[in-house]
């Protein structure tokens, strides 16, 4: 995904499905350098990673 749709999931009042490596995840916050954003597992809200946001997938809109 490119960092200005990751801008627009994380800024619009609906929710998006989004993975990262086949793992449904929540955008947290996207970083300033404009490539990398800070996610955590849907299922744990422990453990968070920075990834790079190209490497994040929408899959599909949750009504």
């Amino acid at each position: 995904m490119d960092y200005k749709r990751a801008e627009e999931i994380v800024l619009s009042p609906k929710e998006y499905e989004v993975s990262y490596n086949g793992v449904s995840v929540w955008i947290d916050k996207l970083h300033d350098d404009g490539k990398t954003a800070t996610v955590h597992l849907r299922k744990s809200l422990e453990e968070r990673s920075e990834v790079n946001v190209e490497e994040l997938k929408e899959e599909y809109l949750i009504h």
